[in-house]
């Protein structure tokens, strides 16, 4: 099968993917092409800009979350009917899970899709050094083809000439170069960026600056050129498995608060036997009717606990549901007695609240009890990423354990009677029997 498709990578964080790759989205969308977006890694906030961009659903592709094996057939499952597929990268183009290896990397991507590398360059403050890096990145993995270079901030015309020559000079082209603009900037706090639900119509309106800043300054009929000269993947799209489980409703908790979802997440559920419910706990009074089952997924609650603390009907009907719980990160927030002082769903005995640490990175994670999701001793890989404290839970058993750098043994999240709460971000189809299992509990 054959995918145009392209990777769009950088030598460094805030080189300027997301407005290169999110522009482009936008652009090739309105000129009437189907492009198909995904994000290299974990993150679930550029995808919410990508959805909007092009108009489906944003996908990841994160090898060490789904295994090298799954990249192939997430990413045709995710192209399917596209006239072009959009990959935007993760940090720098080699900057992986492990810092003696690419694995994870946007390099790592490429290279499983055998697709063709845009490099976006910060051109801010040099000239014919931009050769030199060029040359670099091409040189340092010459199983990747780096086909293009985009520069962004670049300072004017002569500014670009230079910048063109300099590409010229080691045999590259120059894709396009884009002027400062300032007025692109998304708003970002203490994880990141704003996600494009909570942004609202201020999303869509950074989204076509974006689109219009890269129809100005990129050649997207050379872009699509480098796309169209990746050759076919010999895989098949990924389907998940379908199963009758007698159509347990799942509430899936999604608006503002709770943004940080994967698509198949849902896909497996439905394939499970489930009928998926959406409901937004700022807004909705009551759980979606006949729920079996909760999903809570993570987000930025801490960010809406007012108005989620304010919402006293959905938060005692929460406390009062008996289905299997699925709760992470932003989820559990949601489930504790308070946080930051502000009333929750009290279904866990335990507070949390803000913190200046960071908790971030991969985990390799063992369940350490039995739980709606699976039993104890089942492994999976998950990513944690969050700024905020639970204080221990009464009376509950530790959801995994993995250890940290330095060989420490972590113990973290709460299985309580049908509740699974972590901190833990996982992606479903890594293990699409703990969906199945928590579908079948509902339905029992």
């Amino acid at each position: 099968m054959v995918i145009p498709r392209v990777v769009i990578a950088a030598p460094a964080s805030g080189s300027g993917k997301t407005t290169v790759a999110t522009g482009l989205m936008a652009a090739l969308r309105r000129r009437g092409d189907k492009v198909a977006p995904f994000k290299v890694g974990p993150d679930y906030i550029d995808p919410g800009y990508h959805t909007l961009a092009a108009g489906r659903p944003g996908r990841n592709l994160d090898p060490v979350l789904v295994g090298e094996s799954t990249i192939e057939p997430l990413f045709l499952r995710g192209a399917q009917g596209a006239d072009i597929a959009v990959i935007e990268g993760v940090m720098g183009m080699f900057d992986g899970r492990d810092p003696a290896s690419d694995f994870g990397s946007t390099a790592h991507i490429a290279k499983l899709l055998h697709a063709p590398v845009i490099l976006v360059v910060d051109a801010w403050g040099q000239a014919r050094s931009m050769a030199a890096l060029v040359h670099g990145f091409r040189a340092f993995d010459t199983s990747i083809r780096l086909a293009g270079v985009i520069a962004n901030r670049v300072g004017s015309s002569y500014h670009a000439s230079i910048l063109e020559r300099a590409c010229e000079e080691v045999g590259l082209p120059l894709l396009g170069a884009l002027r400062r603009a300032e007025s692109l900037q998304v708003p970002s706090r203490h994880l990141g960026l704003v996600t494009a639900a909570e942004h609202g119509p201020e999303a869509t309106r950074v989204i076509d600056s974006m689109a219009h800043l890269v129809a100005g300054g990129v050649d997207l009929d050379a872009v699509t050129a480098v796309a169209r000269s990746a050759g076919p993947l010999d895989g098949s799209a990924w389907q998940p498995d379908i199963e009758e489980a007698g159509r347990p409703v799942i509430g899936v908790a999604g608006g503002p608060a709770f943004t940080f979802g994967y698509a198949e997440h849902a896909e497996l559920l439905a394939a499970a036997g489930a009928d998926v419910a959406v409901f937004d706990p700022l807004h909705d009074s009551a759980l979606p009717d006949g729920a079996r089952g909760l999903v809570l997924p993570g987000g930025f609650p801490e960010q809406h606990a007012e108005a989620l603390s304010a919402n006293s009907g959905l938060r005692r009907a929460v406390a009062e549901f008996r289905g299997p719980v699925h709760a992470e990160c932003g989820g559990l927030l949601f489930l504790v007695k308070s946080l930051d002082g502000h009333p929750m769903c009290g279904v866990l005995d335990a507070t949390a609240e803000m913190t200046p640490s960071l908790s971030l990175g991969y985990r390799d994670a063992v369940a350490a009890a039995d739980s709606p999701l699976g039993t104890e001793g089942m492994r999976w890989t998950g990513h944690e990423f969050h700024r905020t404290v639970v204080q221990p839970v009464h009376g509950a058993k530790a959801a995994w354990i993995w250890r940290d750098r330095e060989a420490n043994v972590v113990r973290e999240g709460f299985v309580s009677g049908r509740v699974h709460a972590s901190y833990l971000h996982t992606h479903p189809v890594a293990n699409p029997a703990a969906i199945a299992r928590f579908v079948a509990c509902a339905s029992a």
